[in-house]
């Protein structure tokens, strides 16, 4: 008799289980149904990125002193060797060859799926104050890399300077979030991509207006320079690492905000 009342009980159970989990099933169906749709959109959601952007080991992203003969600074250079040596940098400048490793898969990441970018005014040229004239065009010659819409942020006004390529530059006088809402339009349905300089990340960031971040971190110490996240605090602001990958010349670091 016991052993059959625990059979029983044991049955008992058995069935309450498969009617609570039938009765949740539509429920759970639904949730992974809500849960799939989500992670669609979130895919197909336009995101505002920082990508391939050169770190030093003290933690500078632009040397002193920037100049027509130095545009990243005094041996700002030494913190995107990883970059220069790739196929993605000979394509860009119309050369041949080029490796093609990790750091080449970063630096085509790098210049993917951006529908416009934004660029701080120094990253445009090392003029300051009025545009005195438009003979100044950008650092790239007539054909920029960048071949989308370029939102320079400026005090001063500028009209719109159309490059060969599709790259027209626009020239913003109204802040780095007017800037973000023209180049979202822009952009379609392609991410929009914050240049630099390190002043204009550093803003972007500090406005908690961007989604992922891409470092490359060369085994360089500069000792002086721009320095690119003093007094931000990253995971604050949301951020965690999602992927990184060390080479001979940078350790790349992903980040991406929750």
């Amino acid at each position: 008799m016991k052993a059959s009342r625990k059979n029983n009980q044991e049955h008992g159970r058995n069935w309450l289980s498969a009617i609570m989990l039938s009765a949740a099933w539509p429920t759970l169906v639904q949730l992974q149904a809500e849960q799939h749709e989500v992670f669609e959109e979130e895919a197909d959601m336009q995101k505002v990125r920082v990508a391939g952007f050169g770190l030093s080991l003290d933690g500078f992203s632009a040397g002193i002193e920037q100049s027509l003969d130095d545009p990243l600074g005094k041996r700002g250079t030494e913190i995107f060797q990883w970059f220069f040596h790739t196929k993605t940098f000979g394509a860009m400048h119309g050369q041949g060859g080029g490796s093609v490793d990790v750091d080449d898969v970063f630096a085509r990441r790098s210049m993917e799926n951006f529908g416009a970018f934004i660029l701080g005014r120094n990253m445009f040229g090392p003029i300051r104050g009025p545009w005195q004239d438009n003979s100044w065009k950008g650092w790239w010659g007539p054909n920029p890399p960048y071949h989308a819409p370029t939102f320079v942020l400026t005090h001063y006004e500028r009209e719109p300077l159309v490059m060969e390529g599709g790259t027209t530059f626009h020239f913003v006088t109204g802040g780095i979030e007017e800037a973000l809402k023209l180049a979202k339009q822009a952009a379609g349905d392609k991410d929009v991509k914050i240049g630099g300089g390190v002043s204009t990340v550093r803003q972007y960031l500090q406005a908690g207006l961007i989604d992922s971040l891409h470092f490359a971190l060369a085994p360089v110490a500069l000792g002086q320079g721009e320095a690119l996240l003093a007094g931000i605090d990253l995971r604050a602001l949301g951020f965690s690492v999602t992927e990184h990958e060390p080479t001979k010349h940078a350790t790349h670091v992903v980040l991406t905000r929750k």
